[in-house]
C-alpha cells in the first residue's frame, strides 16, 4: 500500500506536469499548497515525535543537518523542490544532477517509513503531498524541452522511474537500521520539510505585494493537514515507536 501510493503520486504529477507543464502558475499553486500542508506535518507530527523519544533533547542537531543537506542538494536540483524550474531550460541544470540530487532528497524521505505503524500515517501522507507538485514540474522540464535527446542522454523515462522508486529503496533499507535511530531519521527529514516548505511559503512576492491567493492556499493546506491530525491515532505521550 505505502509503495503504490509513492510510485503513484510521481506517476500522476509527472503525467500531469507533460500535458499541463506550460502552465507555470498551476505548478506554484500546487507547490504553495503542498508547503501548507508538509509544514503542518511537520511541526504536528513529525517534530513532536522526535522530541518525545528518549534522545529528543539532542536531536535538534540532526534538524539542522537536515536544513543543511537540502541546501546542499539544491546546489544539484536548482530549487526544484520548491518551484525554481523556468531556468532550467537555459541549460544550467544537468538531468544527471537532477535525478542525483532528486534521488538522495526522496531515498532520505523513505528511511523513515519502515517503522511507520499506520498504513497511512500523517508522514506519509505528506510525501505523497509533497511528491505531486515536485513530479509535476519534473514532468513539464523532461517532457517539454525542446531538443530533448540532444541535451541529455539519459532518457526521461529513467530519471522518472529513479525518482518514483528511490523512497520505497529508502523504505526497504530503513527495515535493516535499529527501530531506535527512527528518531534521527526523521529529525534529518524533519529539517528538509522544514527548509522546502518555509522557502515556499515565505519566499517573497513580485514588490512583496500581499498574494491573497498565495494565503489562501497556505490555510487550505495547513487545514487539511490539521484535520488529519484530528482524525488520527496518536501514540500515548511518552511511548516511543
Amino acid at each position: 500500500m505505502t509503495v503504490v501510493l509513492l510510485i503513484l503520486s510521481v506517476i500522476t504529477g509527472v503525467f500531469l506536469g507533460k500535458h499541463f507543464g506550460k502552465k507555470e502558475k498551476l505548478a506554484k499553486n500546487l507547490l504553495v499548497l503542498s508547503a501548507g500542508f508538509l509544514i503542518t506535518i511537520c511541526l504536528n507530527e513529525v517534530f513532536p515525535q522526535v522530541y518525545a523519544s528518549e534522545a529528543g533533547s539532542s536531536l535538534g542537531i540532526f534538524v539542522i543537518a537536515g536544513v543543511l543537506l537540502q541546501m546542499i542538494l539544491e546546489a544539484l536540483t536548482k530549487g526544484f523542490e520548491h518551484g525554481h524550474f523556468h531556468h532550467h531550460n537555459e541549460h544550467n541544470i544537468l538531468p544527471v544532477a537532477l535525478m542525483v540530487g532528486l534521488f538522495i532528497h526522496a531515498f532520505i524521505e523513505g528511511i523513515p517509513l519502515a517503522n511507520e505503524e499506520e498504513h497511512l500515517s500523517p508522514y506519509l501522507l505528506g510525501i505523497v503531498f509533497h511528491n505531486l507538485p515536485i513530479s509535476f514540474i519534473l514532468g513539464a522540464f523532461l517532457f517539454n524541452r525542446k531538443n530533448e535527446s540532444k541535451t541529455s542522454p539519459y532518457p526521461s523515462l529513467l530519471i522518472v522511474a529513479l525518482f518514483a522508486l528511490a523512497s520505497p529503496m529508502g523504505m526497504l533499507l530503513g527495515n535493516y537500521f535499529n527501530p531506535d535511530l527512527q528518531p534521527y531519521f526523521l529529525a534529518i527529514v524533519g529539517g528538509i520539510f522544514l527548509h522546502i516548505s518555509s522557502v515556499i511559503i515565505f519566499e517573497s512576492n513580485k514588490n512583496h505585494n500581499i498574494d491573497w491567493v498565495k494565503i489562501g492556499l497556505v490555510i487550505i493546506g495547513v487545514s487539511l493537514a490539521l484535520i488529519m491530525h484530528l482524525f488520527h491515532h496518536h501514540p500515548v505521550a511518552g511511548h516511543s515507536h
